[in-house]
């Protein structure tokens, strides 16, 4: 019935299609996620003008025979409260369409409030958002319960950004309920992309606060409200020209819109009431702040979160996708010119199949995309996402659909945010020109070709000596940083890079895996970068050989540099550097200088390897293991349950594996476990700091000059 309805609709799809590839749409969100999109060329369909397209859009939304469960209240062009000033970048207001834009890059959650209820259902209460955002105080505490964040503890304790329109909760509400106090907009909750949706399957006759909380049964009950996830929940962070005197209390004057949230921390919202003992708890609590496992859900078997994106300067990587080294073969074997979005480059079909991927990615259209994997263990094997039938059964897809066009002018907006426009700021800049010449000069011969998207003609490229001089000229010129991407957005192959390889390996993009249509035919034919030569923590003699597969997996897209100074750690794991937690401008240089210390003198590096920092258990589908204190994180959670040989599940579920654990704690490897561990993980690359090691051999007078130039990007 719900497909015949739906082939009645006016297929708007195709009437929008043309116009927002041919804007260059653009939009980014990552829960788990988050990420930089950007555009691609159209389809061959008659010009029709934005304002027209506009109400070709509201028309389909108002005589769709289908009514989705949205809010009765649903407006396209209002979300959610922002005060009348926030729509203003210093003179200048944001135009409406802009204004639209920001209300969705805020507000808009494509309908996961669902989803996220139903992971609730299915994690067993593990990952409940009504529960995370309930601070209801000790006093109030049911039997067994632990300790609910209190809206002055969120910050500290899972990173994510108070909404400045809200208030602690003084007395429950009409359910039981702490939840912040937010008068302007009763769909906020109190949490920056966080959003409160009425639950239709709510049944306030079957009711019980206290019910809800009993550690068995209470997933059953259906609470009064659905938890919903915007980009907002990670790119939404603390300004770092302007920060909070106080990060738990936050005016709205102290939001940067797309900064990225280097201080969130997912493991947070996602396994907080996990036992110390579950091995999953290890891993959840050791992904590095500010980092999002997008592939968490629908799971690739590699531990592999990568930093959270900031948006700056779309207008240049626009443009730069239309280069000739940009152009990709799609999979209608049309070729276009595309961005490379995410860290490796997968997502290349342009901007609009990448907008609606990322939606589904945090719950849009779940009904159809839990459908063909298993969300949380991974335990059957994935099948495609088509998008013919997202169109047809999923509402939400138009309804996202229609919004990106507005999503990227409004993040068109965004510039970047520099150090001397910090409180302080100019106390941390050399006022030597000389030194900063310098800088320029080696930033010019040693990272321009990669981090600049201001880049020569081919023919001055083919001569190294011609090309050398023209980027130093473009580096010293006045305008060099003025609309640059500070990246080439090409792929590269990690065997080059040289870093961590485990988010290079992902294979969700790949042919026959959930996010097939939405990366390029050129991806899906990308030869293998070759043998990855890794360390092994258990011998050192005896080096891991990995050989990359072919098909897309193996290549890291080089990253953007603007406003480096706010972002350490480096790498795309945030994992080049230490961990400061301060947004303050102290704290954020704080953390750049010892991230660029490291980057420019590799020995001083601490090769870190994640390890559990206690005993815990693990237990994924037929695959069980005693996991002793030590035991690198990475050894267990790299592995696929589906293809563990059994003699290896049958070695881990015993005495003696636990036994032989430990012994690799110990750095003696078995001569069967150690070599089968190794052999099955999906990404057995363990140290999170190594590569990048470009400039590493200039002299340290260049390396500090390079520092001080860094600073003002």
């Amino acid at each position: 019935m719900l497909k015949s309805l739906w082939h009645r609709w006016p297929n708007v799809l195709d009437v929008i299609k043309f116009e927002k590839f041919r804007r260059l749409t653009m939009i980014a969100c990552v829960m788990v996620m988050m990420v930089t999109l950007l555009g691609c060329s159209p389809p061959p369909y008659e010009p029709t003008s934005l304002e027209r397209l506009r109400e070709l859009i509201a028309q389909a939304e108002g005589n769709s025979p289908i009514k989705p469960d949205i809010p009765a209240n649903y407006n396209r062009d209002y979300l959610g409260y922002l005060p009348d000033d926030y729509y203003g970048y210093g003179e200048s207001r944001l135009t409406e369409a802009q204004q639209r834009g920001l209300q969705t890059w805020y507000f808009w959650t494509g309908g996961n409030e669902k989803f996220f209820r139903d992971l609730a259902v299915l994690s067993n209460g593990e990952a409940d958002f009504v529960s995370l955002l309930d601070a209801r105080p000790d006093s109030e505490l049911f039997a067994g319960q632990p300790h609910h964040l209190q809206r002055n503890e969120r910050f500290q304790a899972i990173g994510v950004i108070n909404d400045p329109g809200c208030k602690q909760a003084t007395e429950p509400d009409e359910y039981g309920l702490w939840l912040d106090v937010c008068d302007q907009d009763p769909e906020a909750v109190g949490v920056m992309g966080a959003r409160k949706f009425p639950n239709p399957n709510f049944d306030p006759q079957k009711w019980d606060v206290a019910q809800y909380y009993e550690q068995e049964e209470g997933v059953k009950v259906e609470p009064p409200y659905r938890i919903g996830l915007s980009c907002g929940i990670c790119h939404i962070a603390f300004d770092p020209r302007n920060p909070p005197a106080d990060p738990e209390n936050p005016k709205w004057d102290n939001l940067a819109s797309a900064i990225g949230n280097q201080f969130l921390r997912e493991g947070g919202l996602f396994g907080r009431t996990l036992p110390d003992e579950d091995f999953r708890a290890e891993v959840l609590k050791d992904q590095p702040p500010g980092t999002s496992d997008t592939s968490r859900i629908a799971t690739d078997h590699i531990n592999n979160p990568n930093a959270i994106n900031a948006i700056f300067n779309l207008e240049a990587r626009v443009k730069l996708a239309q280069d000739p080294d940009h152009q990709e073969v799609m999979n209608d074997g049309t070729t276009q010119g595309v961005p490379r979005i995410l860290k490796d480059g997968a997502d290349s079909v342009g901007v609009a199949l990448a907008s609606e991927r990322v939606y589904i990615n945090i719950g849009s259209c779940s009904d159809y995309w839990l459908t063909l994997h298993d969300p949380l263990l991974g335990t059957r094997a994935q099948k495609p996402f088509d998008i013919e039938t997202a169109k047809k059964e999923c509402p939400y897809w138009s309804l996202t659909d229609g919004r990106m066009a507005d999503a990227e002018d409004f993040l068109k907006t965004l510039k970047p945010m520099y150090l001397k426009d910090a409180p302080g700021g100019e106390a941390y800049l050399t006022k030597d020109e000389s030194v900063l010449e310098r800088g320029k000069l080696v930033f010019a011969d040693t990272c321009a070709t990669c981090h600049s998207s201001k880049r020569p003609s081919a023919d001055i490229a083919a001569d190294p000596e011609q090309a050398k001089q023209w980027y130093r000229e473009s580096v010293l010129s006045s305008d060099f940083l003025e609309d640059n991407f500070l990246s080439d957005d090409n792929r590269y192959p990690v065997t080059l890079i040289g870093t961590n390889a485990k988010r290079a390996l992902g294979t969700n993009a790949m042919e026959g895996h959930v996010w097939e249509e939405f990366s390029s035919k050129t991806y899906k034919e990308l030869p293998s970068p070759g043998t990855l030569t890794l360390e092994n923590p258990f011998n050192a003699d005896k080096p891991i050989e990995f050989e990359i597969p072919e098909g897309g997996p193996g290549y890291y897209r080089t990253p953007s540099l603007i406003s480096i100074w706010s972002s350490a750690p480096f790498f795309h794991n945030n994992m080049l550097g230490k961990y400061v937690g301060d947004a303050s401008v102290e704290g954020r240089m704080e953390a750049f200088n010892d991230a660029t210390e490291k980057l420019l003198w590799p020995e001083k590096r601490e090769g870190i390897i994640q390890r559990t920092d206690r005993d815990t258990h693990l237990e994924i589908g037929r695959l069980t293991a005693d996991v002793p204190q030590g035991t690198p994180i990475d050894l267990l959670a790299n592995l696929d349950p589906r293809n563990t040989p059994r003699i290896l599940q049958r070695k881990l579920n015993s005495n003696e594996g636990a036994k032989v654990l430990g012994a690799l704690v110990n750095l003696i490897p078995d001569d069967v476990l150690a070599p089968l561990l190794l052999r099955n993980n999906s990404a057995p690359d363990f140290i999170e700091d190594h590569g990048h090691y470009f400039g590493s051999d200039l002299p340290d007078e260049d390396k500090r000059a390079l520092i001080e130039f860094l600073k003002t990007l």
